[in-house]
């Protein structure tokens, strides 16, 4: 209900934004030199558009912010762009406008203020293109918008993504031009989901160029060596019941890993325990009949050059590479490092305070 009243505040943001500008750079200024001396007042309609905007512009940008299908770099691009023809317009055309257009009325060119669009404007279009390339060349934020890193990051951590990691690639168009490192075993990358690039990722790194690499079980072998694990007992938050945790160790990286040991999927049902605003969890059947192969093992096969493999922590709940194949080196974003902020809006009790600032094992 609260994103659908938010998907309509952000849609009438444009029109009344429009309106807004229309009336501040042309009506506003004569209805200024009209009342000069007194102080001019907006028509009723303008004074609601007026207060009303900033509301919309916010539910704008929760919106964006919820959106996972949104390039954010072609948005500060496009807020750069705009604010900074709006400021030079202002500054060649319509300032200059402006003042003559007092005079001619005998008026004082001080009766007429600055559109409140052009401060903005100046104000926005510095720190569009310093977030910019921020995002581009150094960090960016990103959202887990799903399970399937469990347990090393949930549905509603917000963590940063360094962006220089793996090299320094233009913005929008993506393009590497300045090689600085390369993804190893164990690191949690963001990068464009291959099927759909407008759409990111994260997951860990399990094989890298000319590795050998097979699921089983939900093991790892690398180069015919099974990964080190550690059994860590069961996992159980509420909402997945019966997963199994254990310690996984990538040549340098320790993180745990979750995963179900039976043949069949993992059940979807209601759990009364769960949090969820949809009080739907994952139970863990109790199959282990070992004559069959386990949801989710993966032949051997050859990561080709260029390319990663890319695997879930949430071994059984987790769209990754075993489904969809490899991820090319071009579609790298950054390398996740820290978690900066957790709130997941479907789980009640709001933030989880104790996540800020736990670094990305």
């Amino acid at each position: 209900m609260l994103m659908s009243l938010i998907s309509v505040l952000s849609w009438l943001a444009v029109p009344v934004a429009a309106i807004c500008v229309v009336d501040d750079w042309l009506l506003r200024p004569r209805r200024q030199i009209a009342a000069a001396p007194e102080t001019a007042r907006d028509p009723p309609a303008m004074a609601v558009a007026y207060y009303a905007l900033p509301v919309l512009v916010a539910a704008g940008v929760i919106r964006l912010l919820a959106a996972e299908t949104l390039d954010f770099s072609v948005v500060l691009l496009a807020i750069a762009v705009v604010t900074g023809l709006a400021w030079l317009l202002d500054a060649a055309v319509l300032r200059g406008r402006r003042l003559a257009a007092a005079r001619a009325a005998h008026k004082s060119p001080a009766a007429v203020s600055e559109p409140g669009t052009v401060d903005y404007a100046r104000s926005f279009f510095p720190v569009a293109v310093i977030v910019l390339v921020l995002r581009s060349f150094l960090f960016e934020p990103f959202r887990i918008p799903s399970d399937s890193m469990m347990p090393t990051l949930l549905d509603g951590d917000f963590i940063i993504v360094n962006k220089y990691a793996y090299g320094l690639r233009l913005p929008v168009i993506d393009r590497k031009i300045v090689t600085i490192g390369e993804p190893h075993r164990g690191d949690v990358v963001v990068f464009r989901y291959p099927p759909d690039p407008s759409v990111n990722y994260i997951k860990r790194v399990v094989g890298v160029p000319g590795d050998r690499v097979s699921v089983h079980d939900d093991m790892v072998t690398i180069n015919g060596k099974p990964v080190p694990t550690v059994d860590r007992g069961l996992y159980d938050d509420g909402c997945y019941e019966g997963m199994h945790l254990v310690q996984e160790t990538l040549d340098q990286h320790s993180h745990e890993m979750m995963y179900c040991p039976s043949t069949g999927d993992i059940v979807v049902e209601p759990l009364p325990t769960c949090n969820r605003s949809l009080p739907h969890g994952y139970v863990c059947p109790a199959d282990n009949d070992l004559a069959f192969e386990e949801h989710g093992s993966w032949p051997e096969h050859v990561i080709p050059p260029g390319t990663y493999l890319m695997l879930g922590d949430n071994r059984d709940n987790s769209s990754d590479g075993r489904y969809w194949g490899f991820v090319p080196e071009a579609n790298l974003v950054g390398k996740a490092t820290r978690i900066w902020f957790n709130w997941d809006l479907e789980r009640s009790g709001g933030p989880i305070w104790k996540r800020i600032g736990m670094r990305i094992q």
